[in-house]
């Protein structure tokens, strides 16, 4: 069943999307070749409770901590542990936090110095497809438009689309209805309508979508062991234009800042 939210509801949504992104700047900031992901986790589960939020992702399905963190030819889903990042890394952080109720939900991949060209314009186009997903989440569209800007974009530069992973609904819950894929076809799927708050994210593969889950149960990895991508915003369906209730700026404001970070507009 898909659950429609009111405005102020929305607005709670809006509000918690604003403590993750605010998390994820925070981190940006922290990023640099030596720091662990364990050290990220950490910080974001601080950050997270300082600010009388609760990480959304701990616990989920027996999930051990409070950000997932994804490094390389990791797709998502990775968990924080000892390993070191090094220059010329990519790492998609995907943070949840719910505030007052209300969960907010978005993931930004960083990139160290050093990363190569062909990643970053993998960075970029991830980024950009986003945005073509978002901008048709708009009253009386269907899912499927969504999937096919999506895809039909990433697809046009020989990347892999996965297949086993979808965006999702948001609310009360961290996984609601309806189920967002990032592949499929125009004028197909639950039709959209004003109320409605879905979480759209693309992970997009240098090479090939086949993706295979490693021995922990969670960290999901390219099958060719090249890189992967992942951009999330959480956004509200409204007649004429989405309203995104999810924010990058204050991250990319942070990774400006971070001498060990390379932007990707």
């Amino acid at each position: 069943m898909i659950h429609y939210k009111t405005s102020e509801e929305i607005e709670f949504i809006r509000i918690s999307c604003s403590l993750v992104a605010d998390t994820l700047a925070m981190l940006a900031s922290e990023i640099k070749p030596g720091t662990t992901t364990l050290q990220l986790d950490r910080l974001a589960e601080e950050f997270i409770h300082s600010h009388n939020g609760v990480p959304a992702f701990k616990g989920f399905k027996g999930f051990p901590n409070s950000i997932c963190t994804s490094r390389n030819e990791v797709v998502v889903h990775g968990i924080p542990n000892g390993t070191t990042l090094l220059e010329g890394d990519t790492i998609s952080i995907d943070c949840g936090a719910f505030l007052n109720g209300w969960c907010g939900d978005s993931a930004y991949t960083f990139a160290l110095k050093g990363a190569p060209e062909e990643v970053l314009t993998l960075m970029r186009i991830t980024k950009q497809s986003l945005m073509l997903g978002v901008a048709q989440a708009v009253n009386g569209h269907r899912i499927g438009d969504i999937s096919s800007a999506i895809q039909q974009f990433t697809q046009r530069y020989g990347y892999g689309v996965v297949r086993e992973l979808v965006g999702h609904g948001l609310g009360k819950g961290l996984h609601e209805k309806p189920e967002v894929p990032n592949f499929g076809k125009r004028g197909r799927g639950p039709k959209l309508r004003e109320g409605m708050v879905i979480a759209i994210e693309p992970m997009i593969n240098m090479g090939t979508h086949k993706v295979y889950v490693q021995r922990d149960g969670w960290t999901i990895v390219t099958k060719d062991g090249l890189p992967s991508a992942h951009f999330e915003h959480t956004v509200a369906v409204k007649t004429g234009q989405p309203d995104i209730l999810s924010t990058f700026r204050p991250i990319e404001e942070a990774i400006k800042n971070n001498r060990w970070l390379q932007t990707v507009e």
